[in-house]
């Protein structure tokens, strides 16, 4: 009974089938943690990603306050300069911005959109109520004057994009 020539053969499949089963277990729960590692690296540099456009549009949103605004330029400029070059810098400031919106929530980017669009709003509708020999001191003047009357939406889109900080981190 025990004298076939396949017996050795036998042995070695007895012996070698729980290597087997093993090492194949091993290289697939190697396999398992070396994805889990990737998908955290990945999301550890997503997260990063996230926390640099929130920076980003929080130094664009403090730009965007009107008590900044009101201290750029050249004290010289007649209101309609000054309005024009205030336009400018805003809208080529956000476009610079504009792809930071891949990374941070879609509300908070509406926010943001609400807040470039309110203050230039502001600006236009300050210029509008101006008289024709109104100083740009007194544009700067009724325009801060506007923003103090009004609630704060720009420090409650920064409060909201805290928030989502809060969330990543």
């Amino acid at each position: 009974m025990f004298d076939s020539d396949y017996l050795p053969y036998a042995f070695a499949v007895i012996i070698a089938l729980p290597f087997l089963v093993f090492a194949r277990k091993f290289v697939y729960d190697f396999v398992k943690l070396k994805k889990q590692e990737i998908n955290f690296l990945a999301a550890k540099n997503n997260s990063a990603i996230k926390v640099q456009a929130l920076e980003r549009m929080t130094l664009f949103l403090e730009r965007l306050k009107p008590s900044n605004l009101v201290m750029k330029f050249d004290k010289n400029l007649q209101p309609h300069e000054f309005v024009f070059l205030t336009e400018k810098n805003i809208l080529e400031e956000f476009d610079y911005n504009a792809s930071q919106q891949l990374y941070i929530s879609k509300s908070s980017w509406q926010d943001i959109v609400t807040c470039k669009n309110n203050i230039l709003q502001s600006l236009r509708k300050t210029y509008e109520s101006l008289t024709e020999n109104s100083s740009l001191e007194d544009f700067k003047t009724i325009f801060l004057m506007d923003y103090l009357n009004a609630p704060d939406y720009i420090a409650d889109t920064i409060d909201n994009l805290r928030k989502e900080l809060n969330k990543i981190t």
